[in-house]
C-alpha cells in the first residue's frame, strides 16, 4: 500500500479567501473613485463638443439643454468667419518651430550629457534662466524691435518667438534622456569604427526617440496654445487660433455653441498628435524610471 509523500499545497495569504474579500471594497472604492475623478476632467471636454453641436438658443438655456437636435450650423459658421488663415498659421508656426527646438536642442542636449563642455551647471542655468522672466516684463522690448525691423503681424515672428520659449525646457527633457544612454555604446561604436555622427545617428537616436517624442508633443502643446506673443505681435495675417478663439466674445455676450465648435476645431490637431505619438510618449515620460 503505497503513501502519497507528496507536500500539502500551501496558501499564501494574499490569496486566501478572507484577504480578497478584505481587498475587494478598497479596490473597489478606488476604482470608483478614479473613474469619479476621471469623468469629472473630462465633462467639460464633452460639454463642450456637445455645445458645438447645438443652436445658439440651445446654448444658451438655463438651465442646460440635454436633449437636443444636433445640427453642424455651428461648424459652416465658424468656416465662413475666416477660421482657415488662423488654423494654417496655428500650424506653420508650430510645426516649424518644433522642428527647430528639436535641430537645436538634441545637439545641445547630447553635448550637456554625453559630451560634456566645460562649465556645464553654467549653461544649463543660462538655458532655464531665460524661463525666469515673465514675458510680460519683454513684451514691450520685443514689440520695438519686431516693429523696428517690419516683422509685427508676421507668423515668422511667432515662429522665432516659439523656438526661443521652448528651447530651453527641451534642452533639459532632453539631456535628462541623453543622460540614461550608457557612455559605453558611444565607446563600443568608436571601437567599431563608427563616427560620432553615426554612432549618434545609428546608436543614440534610436533609444531616445520615445523621449524625443515626449519633447516634440509638450513643444506641440505649448506652441499651439499660445497666446500673449500671438495676441501682442499679430492683427490679422499672423494671426493663431488662440487669438481667432476670442473673436467670438462681443458686447452683446458670449457665441457659447460658435466659441465652443471653434475650440474643438482647434484642439483636434493637438488630440491627434497625441493619439499618434501615445505609446511613445508614455515610454519617454516614463525614459529611465525602471532600470
Amino acid at each position: 500500500m503505497s503513501t502519497d509523500t507528496r507536500p500539502a499545497p500551501t496558501t499564501t495569504p494574499a490569496s486566501t479567501p478572507e484577504v480578497r474579500r478584505s481587498r475587494n471594497p478598497r479596490q473597489m472604492g478606488l476604482t470608483a473613485l478614479t473613474w469619479i475623478l476621471a469623468i469629472g476632467f473630462f465633462f467639460p471636454v464633452l460639454w463642450m463638443v456637445l455645445t458645438a453641436f447645438k443652436k445658439e438658443s440651445d446654448a444658451a438655456t438655463n438651465p442646460p439643454t440635454f436633449f437636443f437636435a444636433p445640427t453642424l450650423q455651428q461648424f459652416r459658421n465658424v468656416f465662413d468667419a475666416g477660421i482657415g488663415t488662423p488654423l494654417l498659421n496655428s500650424l506653420f508656426a508650430t510645426i516649424v518651430s518644433t522642428i527647430l527646438v528639436l535641430v537645436l536642442g538634441v545637439p545641445a542636449a547630447f553635448a550637456l550629457s554625453l559630451r560634456p563642455v566645460r562649465k556645464t551647471k553654467d549653461a544649463l542655468f543660462f538655458f532655464i534662466s531665460t524661463k525666469m522672466l515673465p514675458i510680460v516684463a519683454a513684451i514691450i522690448p520685443l514689440y520695438v524691435i519686431v516693429g523696428k525691423i517690419g516683422m509685427l503681424d508676421n507668423v515668422w515672428t511667432l515662429v522665432i518667438l516659439y523656438t526661443a520659449m521652448n528651447l530651453p525646457i527641451a534642452v533639459w527633457m532632453m539631456r535628462s534622456f541623453f543622460l540614461e544612454v550608457p557612455g559605453e555604446l558611444l565607446e563600443a561604436a568608436s571601437i567599431d569604427g563608427a563616427s560620432l555622427w553615426t554612432s549618434v545617428r545609428e546608436v543614440i537616436l534610436p533609444l531616445i526617440s520615445p523621449g524625443i517624442a515626449a519633447t516634440a508633443l509638450i513643444c506641440v502643446i505649448f506652441s499651439w496654445n499660445e497666446f500673449f506673443f500671438a495676441v501682442n505681435m499679430t492683427a490679422v495675417n499672423g494671426q493663431t487660433m488662440p487669438v481667432f478663439l476670442t473673436g467670438f466674445m462681443s458686447g452683446q455676450g458670449l457665441y457659447w455653441a460658435q466659441l465652443s465648435a471653434a475650440s474643438v476645431l482647434a484642439a483636434l490637431p493637438v488630440v491627434i498628435c497625441g493619439w499618434i505619438a501615445q505609446n511613445k510618449l508614455v515610454r519617454g515620460l516614463s525614459f529611465g524610471a525602471i532600470k
